[in-house]
């Protein structure tokens, strides 16, 4: 089973300060999407509205065609899993998956138990007694053991150490691809988690500025390497994202398609050119200035 969301004309205001600029965007089911954003771009805020964590004021969320507020047919479908877990920190882990197991009609309870075992989270101590990374993995073994036809994850993963991280990203797409659904996964680290985006959205000021396939972005810039003296020529008037420099070969990341003349030259000249890296364009699309 997999939900679309449609979000059209949303406005979220907390006192003077907009969280989300008459944002809309459709995000088609079945998918994993990147939601990338600067901290209080609106992520967390639109996430919310999806899982019906706030009533929409101005503008429409639907999640499957239907408003996912105060209606319990499609609030157990939606699972925002947030960094801080939402634990009750007295009830021990076992309790935790019993409690996740009333409330989620597709909960796998094998693999939750399998994951509890991947990541070492031991499951008769209390929540309060688990560290960071114990905690993070609680709420990636529920976010996944439950297996919501829309699963959001905000950060949800940032207490891991890099090992349960990469971990968790191979049985995340292991399991979307066993059993599709809609994912959304929030981060900061781009470059990281950047292999499972089918889709990426960006935010900036609450305001949707990208939303488009992973791949089709990136081809909107190129990483230009070779000797120094000639990426320096070949990239003279191009818009500089970024550049690196070991010894006599140089990396720079520039905006802007490469046609099939700037290729032929490039390969003519010994310069290898790749897909621009996604932190690279998401830092120019949010940098400080108007928006």
């Amino acid at each position: 089973m997999t939900l679309g969301i449609d979000v059209q004309g949303l406005t979220v205001r907390y006192g003077d300060v907009t969280a989300i600029d008459d944002l809309s965007v459709s995000l088609a089911g079945g998918k994993i999407y990147g939601l990338l954003g600067r901290n209080g771009s609106g992520k967390t805020t639109l996430m919310s509205s999806i899982a019906a964590f706030m009533r929409v004021e101005h503008g429409q969320v639907l999640v499957g065609g239907q408003q996912p507020y105060e209606n319990p047919a499609i609030t157990e479908q939606v699972y925002l899993i947030r960094e801080s877990g939402d634990f009750a920190d007295q009830e021990s882990v076992r309790g935790q998956l019993r409690r996740t197991k009333r409330f989620r009609p597709q909960w796998d309870g094998e693999f939750a138990e399998r994951l509890l075992e991947l990541f070492q989270v031991p499951d008769r101590r209390t929540v309060s007694r688990l560290s960071r990374g114990q905690r993070s993995a609680l709420g990636i073994t529920l976010g996944l053991a439950a297996r919501a036809p829309v699963t959001m994850l905000d950060e949800s993963y940032l207490g891991m150490d890099a090992p349960t991280r990469y971990a968790f990203y191979d049985i995340l797409l292991e399991d979307y691809m066993q059993h599709p659904r809609t994912f959304i996964i929030s981060t900061h680290l781009i470059e990281e988690v950047s292999r499972l985006f089918e889709e990426v959205v960006i935010l900036d000021r609450g305001r949707l500025i990208a939303h488009e396939e992973t791949e089709t972005l990136r081809m909107k810039g190129a990483a230009v390497t070779g000797p120094a003296s000639v990426v320096e020529r070949f990239t003279d008037g191009m818009t500089v994202l970024s550049e690196r420099r070991l010894g006599g070969t140089k990396s720079v990341t520039v905006l802007g398609e490469m046609g099939e003349r700037q290729r032929d030259v490039a390969q003519a000249h010994g310069l290898e050119l790749e897909p621009v890296g996604l932190q690279d364009l998401f830092v120019h699309l949010t940098k400080e200035g108007p928006a």
